[in-house]
């Protein structure tokens, strides 16, 4: 029997677990009540409320501008919605970087005011003070290494990072260090599928990855992306399991010329 069928709810002890038998780990994004409900009842591991909803949910180019009371209100209407995963909140660019102090008071209020069940932040040994700071607080930290949409304004390309030694190693260092100051897991974005393998391999606590191959723990997606709603992005690691684009545009449109023409509404849908 799996982990995943056996377990009512999923929570930091039961991925471990799952590491440890091998089954791997579902992850998606959600932002509200509706989709995050359905992401649940569809039997989901974990729910990442990413600060993607920058993108997807606000038309922002970059994942930088959406604020902690963004991200709070984001959080708070997944956590209504969800029964079995493990709700995972992004902490937003400027919350944590730089000032630990800071970081243990944006990590509180996300999990006060949402009700999650831990904070996701990007980084590694820069960090680390902010990460030990917050987990000294009893909450449990997700890491993110790897392309971190955070710093893009450093990197100034989405490309695929750690293919060089020095970045490969130091991605490597940054994970150990992760673990070693309690992280219960790391997410892994574009990097190449045997480094993905290797850090999966070296570290005790799941790895989940966002391009970074089949040798990890588990993978997450964007769900705007693997539903088909975002259409202009379309890098080599998304697989779209549903063209949602052309479904609601074809149902959008059938309605406008339903009402148009009187077909709508008909006898049987009046009072």
């Amino acid at each position: 029997m799996s982990v995943h069928k056996e377990i009512k709810r999923v929570t930091t002890h039961v991925l471990a677990e799952m590491k440890l038998k091998g089954e791997k780990i579902a992850m998606l994004t959600s932002y509200d009540y509706s989709m995050a409900r359905l992401v649940d009842q569809a039997g989901i591991d974990i729910i990442l409320v990413g600060d993607s909803a920058s993108n997807v949910m606000a038309g922002n180019e970059t994942t930088l501008p959406i604020t902690l009371d963004q991200m709070i209100y984001h959080g708070k209407s997944v956590v209504r919605a969800v029964t079995r995963a493990l709700v995972v909140v992004d902490m937003p660019f400027g919350t944590y970087q730089g000032n630990s102090l800071e970081a243990l008071n944006s990590a509180i209020k996300i999990m006060k005011v949402t009700h999650a069940d831990a904070v996701k932040v990007e980084g590694g040994k820069e960090i680390i003070e902010s990460v030990e700071r917050i987990l000294s607080a009893g909450i449990p930290v997700m890491g993110h290494l790897g392309l971190m949409p955070q710093s893009i304004n450093k990197y100034g390309t989405y490309v695929v990072r750690a293919r060089e030694e020095v970045e490969a190693q130091k991605l490597i260092e940054d994970a150990k260090l992760l673990e070693e100051a309690g992280c219960f897991a790391i997410v892994l974005e574009k990097i190449p599928a045997e480094l993905g393998a290797k850090v999966a391999k070296s570290l005790k606590i799941p790895v989940i990855g966002i391009g970074a191959g089949g040798g990890v723990d588990g993978q997450v997606l964007v769900i705007h992306d693997m539903l088909g709603i975002t259409q202009t992005f379309s890098p080599r690691f998304l697989r779209r399991y549903l063209n949602l684009a052309e479904e609601i545009t074809g149902a959008v449109n059938h309605y406008v010329q339903d009402v148009k023409s009187l077909d709508f509404p008909n006898e049987r849908e009046q009072y």
